[in-house]
């Protein structure tokens, strides 16, 4: 074998971590034993081993069994004292906040249909515009309390002249009774046109399949008066600020109420759509278009007034809450 073979095969062996034979050291013959500095095996009493027996071989298991009875931890630690037993005295109680503990300054934690919200919506503040008239529309709803119960008030009407018309105001009760759905038990008073009137209400307001927004309520009143309203409105996302709201509502009477020009059945139908641009999710204006028709002896009133009982009206307004 040539020199340059022996070193090929020697960096081919560093390479994988062992070494050529010619550089290992010689293995120590049998028998020969490597000692330690200063230690002298022969010297090496076994017998002083504990445990052990005269024949220096280790001790039987009698021994070690007797000499673990006698070892004591960590300086007489007794394992056994720290099972059972009551706790010191000082010890906080593991069942809450108790026996002067609390969160000191922070206020307790309580669940999420413990605390009180609060809402005010003011869907419709609108100017109109009909055909030879020009005045003012509000439909606003606000709320105070709970997940599960509440107080609502709604308030909707018109301005004309400066003076109220045709003003519902209402003060419920609401309850969930779903997860979209509340009940509702309450008054309502009618006012800006003499004389007012008040009703007992029931009714129920959610949100219905395919995120259609309904209200629809029974109204019982004096002498024997009855009354429904329903409303559905729904919200066409265009894009992401502007919005697109078709909206319709609907009033209907079981009695005749000639002091306020009302007539039985039917009496009228408002329907339109109106388009919105959230500046802000909670301030948008707003432009639309609606037909507002009066139906049956309702209508003959209006007639005979001299106004129309079927009109196509320009809207244009603000939608904002809080």
């Amino acid at each position: 074998m040539t020199n340059k073979q022996m070193y090929a095969i020697a960096f081919a062996a560093m390479a994988i971590g062992l070494s050529p034979v010619w550089a290992q050291e010689p293995a120590q013959k049998a028998g020969e034993m490597e000692t330690m500095p200063g230690m002298d095996h022969g010297k090496m009493d076994h017998g002083s081993v504990p445990g052990a027996d005269q024949d220096g071989k280790s001790g039987t298991a009698q021994g070690m069994g007797q000499d673990a009875g006698n070892m004591n931890h960590a300086g007489g630690m007794d394992h056994g004292s720290m099972q059972g037993g009551s706790a010191p005295p000082d010890a906080r109680d593991p069942h809450g906040y108790s026996g002067g503990y609390d969160f000191g300054p922070i206020p307790p934690p309580r669940m999420g249909d413990e605390h009180h919200f609060h809402s005010l919506l003011v869907d419709r503040l609108e100017r109109v515009h009909a055909r030879d008239n020009l005045f003012t529309e509000y439909d606003l709803q606000a709320w105070f309390g709970r997940d599960y119960d509440r107080a609502v008030l709604k308030a909707e009407g018109e301005i004309d002249g400066g003076k109220f018309q045709d003003a519902r105001t209402e003060l419920l009760w609401g309850h969930a009774v779903a997860a979209y759905w509340d009940t509702q038990l309450g008054v309502r008073h009618d006012g800006g046109v003499e004389p007012s009137r008040g009703w007992l209400a029931l009714g129920v307001q959610g949100l219905a399949p395919y995120w259609f927004e309904v209200e629809a309520t029974a109204y019982v009143g004096e002498q024997g008066r009855t009354a429904f309203r329903f409303v559905a409105e729904y919200e066409l996302l265009l894009t992401q600020k502007l919005i697109l709201q078709p909206r319709i509502e609907a009033n209907f009477y079981g009695k005749r109420d000639t002091a306020r020009e009302l007539g039985s059945g039917p009496s009228d139908l408002a329907a339109g759509v109106r388009l919105r641009y959230e500046i802000r999710r909670e301030f948008a204006p707003y432009i639309g278009i609606e037909r507002a028709d009066k139906f049956g002896a309702t209508a003959d009133y209006v007639r005979a007034a001299d106004h129309d009982a079927q009109e196509t009206r320009i809207v244009a307004g603000l939608r904002f809450w809080f």
